[in-house]
């Protein structure tokens, strides 16, 4: 790739590697990517066994499908990813991005993020409001105490609560928490005592119920057997009497 098609590619696009600064000691020259001439960030291995970062080889490959060293022909779906190669560049010491603030620590640079998580020279911006203060990590906490910007800082006990000078000394949300769970466990005893009520009237008038279909039960039972006795009644009569007919006629 020649030096113009370099110079024009840096410009168009963004480089895809790891800048050589960022590392404590010079790195070999086989973990440098040919088009952005940084150290190979998720390294890709092409047909022709050249590798690049994925980045910088994808934007190449969207201007022309060829190689950027070797001008060959380049199919995407035979490009890998060279993992071990990836894992070796982890493994090179960095320094971290605050070297400048006065940081000294070196890591590998797979853990350059987890340090960075923890690293006191790191920029933090004040959390209370009104405040637009970048502090370093390792001094936030007397910051934060010496803050009055805005007037308005964040409860020290951890409940959110945005407060003002003079609410400070008198603020106490561990009170206010157990007055509000006071006050919703008394509403909710009370809501359980009313729906007691309820369930009582409603097994009050269900018993009520069932005496009555009991009573109608037994009234339609009596009114069955009186029924049933008046037709037998009926069907007696008859006989009676032409037995008694029979017998007069005889004598």
């Amino acid at each position: 790739m020649s030096s113009s098609q370099i110079k024009w590619f840096n410009i168009t696009y963004r480089s895809g590697g790891y800048d050589l600064n960022l590392f404590a000691s010079p790195p070999d020259c086989n973990f440098l990517c040919s088009v952005c001439h940084g150290v190979l960030k998720r390294p890709m291995r092409l047909p022709c066994s050249h590798i690049f970062c994925k980045k910088c080889i994808l934007q190449w490959l969207a201007r022309q499908n060829t190689c950027p060293c070797c001008r060959k022909e380049v199919k995407r779906r035979k490009m890998v990813q060279v993992n071990k190669l990836r894992k070796t560049i982890g493994r090179l010491q960095v320094k971290c991005k605050n070297a400048a603030a006065g940081c000294l620590v070196t890591c590998p640079l797979a853990h350059r993020k987890g340090h960075q998580n923890s690293c006191p020279f790191e920029l933090m911006a004040c959390p209370n409001e009104g405040c637009t203060a970048q502090v370093l990590r390792g001094v936030l906490d007397e910051h934060r105490q010496h803050c009055r910007q805005g007037g308005q800082q964040r409860c020290p006990l951890g409940c959110g609560a945005s407060l003002a000078d003079s609410e400070g000394e008198q603020h106490n949300c561990y009170r206010e928490l157990r007055d509000a769970w006071i006050q919703r466990n008394q509403r909710n005893q009370h809501l359980l005592l009313s729906l007691l009520r309820r369930v009582h009237r409603v097994h009050r008038t269900t018993n009520f119920i069932r005496r009555q279909l009991a009573q109608l039960g037994n009234f339609l039972e009596d009114d069955a057997l009186i029924l049933s006795n008046r037709a037998q009644e009926s069907e007696v009569a008859p006989e009676a009497e032409t037995w008694g007919g029979q017998g007069q006629g005889v004598l």
